[in-house]
């Protein structure tokens, strides 16, 4: 390796530390959330109705605000990401989904001040939920457009296996609550020690974001629009330019979102409640789950740089759609080797499909446009999809008493993305340059009509 090419390869390594030390502290923070859902926010928040599930029920819908505000930060962030910069932004979203989920360590509780508490919950969870959907686009389009095309979906998948580490960060600080508290002391105050620490973690990943600039290809994009003198909003243009990529980017979110969902939000209330699984235990479950799920997200990644990005997808598509039939059964079974290997395999199946994302979205749309694309896309669907399926298990749970019709939600939202990927484009191997000079061509030619 040259010195010029050993130089290369150590800036896009600190570029893909950068982007993933932002990617663990946000997720940390969210997940954290999602997790308490089930263990604490339905006794501390909430009221209790006429079953646990009614409680927890009430937590999830607060749960799913933080997604509906999701795309909002994804569309505000993606314009001024694509106008002032990538990594600008990022350490805005950084500091305001850090401030969020600290001062939710600090809230008054149900007993104390009545509805007021779930009232102040509803809305930092919306700002956390804001600056997430602002982070993602800018996280993985920060190394994608730093990689070289013949490797991007291995560096990209990085920030992708960001999510898992911030999920194992949270989990392990959970567990160790857990662990030397009574159950009383964490409900009481134990849990809040989780949601405060999120300040050091949060001025860790500023410092590291820092340290790194946008990419060229980004540069030169910028320079050229304000030459151009564009005024548009880049969210309007990209639906206007690209509707086939922002609706195939849709399809190929929605089986994923819902069933990661499933798998490590949904699967805590279904273990604590149906099978009636210990807490400690089911947090030791998940820690191994997501350390497994950070190792293969990178793998895949590579894989798709060689067999493209389509067939890796489609392949975690088809098994994602197979996983509730068998999964459910086997947690019912309360053997620990079996709980934790559904969650383990749901990870893998979704990691096929996680991984990929980052390239594939980021090939889809031209520079000056691309965070508002990849934001659209990625956050839009979360709403119907991430946001409602613990929502959407939790009813069919309590109606049913049965796992099947859980299974069946699950198959219907994989067969959504499997059709995307089959009516998707192979992107590997793009050049970003070229998706750049086709635009420039199109605006010229809309400049000449225009004369």
């Amino acid at each position: 390796m040259s010195v010029r090419d050993a130089y290369a390869a150590s800036g896009l390594r600190r570029v893909v530390a950068a982007s993933m030390a932002g990617t663990v502290v946000e997720w940390y923070e969210f997940f954290l959330y999602g997790t308490a859902a089930t263990l604490v926010f339905n006794k501390v928040f909430f009221a209790k109705g006429t079953s646990d599930l009614d409680a927890i029920l009430a937590a999830f819908i607060t749960y799913a605000v933080g997604f509906a505000a999701r795309p909002l930060g994804g569309v505000v962030f993606g314009h001024f990401g694509d106008k002032y910069g990538r990594k600008t932004l990022l350490q805005l979203s950084l500091v305001l989904v850090g401030a969020a989920t600290f001062l939710m360590g600090c809230l008054p509780t149900y007993g104390q001040v009545g509805y007021l508490a779930p009232t102040l919950l509803v809305i930092l969870r919306f700002i956390q939920g804001f600056a997430v959907g602002g982070e993602w686009g800018g996280a993985v389009l920060l190394v994608a457009e730093h990689s070289p095309k013949q490797s991007r979906g291995f560096w990209a998948s990085w920030p992708q296996a960001g999510v898992p580490m911030g999920n194992l960060l949270a989990t392990t600080v959970l567990l160790v609550l857990t662990s030397t508290q009574s159950d009383a002391a964490f409900l009481s105050w134990g849990w809040r020690v989780a949601f405060w620490l999120s300040a050091v973690v949060v001025l860790v990943g500023y410092y590291i974001r820092t340290k790194i600039t946008d990419a060229p290809i980004f540069v030169q994009a910028q320079q050229e629009a304000e030459q151009l003198k564009k005024t548009s909003l880049s969210v309007v243009e990209v639906l206007k330019r690209y509707p086939r990529g922002v609706f195939t980017a849709m399809g190929l979110r929605f089986g994923e979102n819902v069933m990661y969902y499933l798998v490590v939000t949904f699967s805590i209330t279904y273990l604590k409640v149906h099978v009636h699984a210990d807490t400690k235990h089911i947090l030791w479950w998940l820690l191994i789950a997501h350390a497994v799920h950070f190792a293969v997200i990178p793998q895949v990644g590579r894989l798709s740089d060689r067999f493209g990005r389509r067939p890796i997808y489609l392949v975690g598509a088809i098994a994602a759609g197979t996983w509730g039939f068998f999964a459910f059964p086997m947690m019912d079974s309360g053997n620990y080797a079996a709980i934790m290997g559904a969650i383990i395999i749901g990870l893998i199946f979704h990691a096929c499909m996680y991984a990929g994302q980052p390239a594939i979205m980021a090939e889809m749309f031209p520079t000056r446009m691309r965070y508002s694309g990849v934001s659209l896309g990625y956050q839009v669907t979360s709403i119907v999809a991430g946001s409602l399926a613990p929502i959407i298990a939790v009813r069919l749970l309590n109606d049913f008493k049965s796992s099947v019709p859980i299974a069946w939600y699950l198959a219907g939202a994989a067969l959504i993305t499997v059709i995307s990927v089959v009516v998707a484009r192979e992107t590997k191997g793009f050049a970003l340059e070229d998706l750049d000079r086709a635009d420039a061509e199109y605006l010229a030619g809309q400049a000449v009509v225009a004369k």
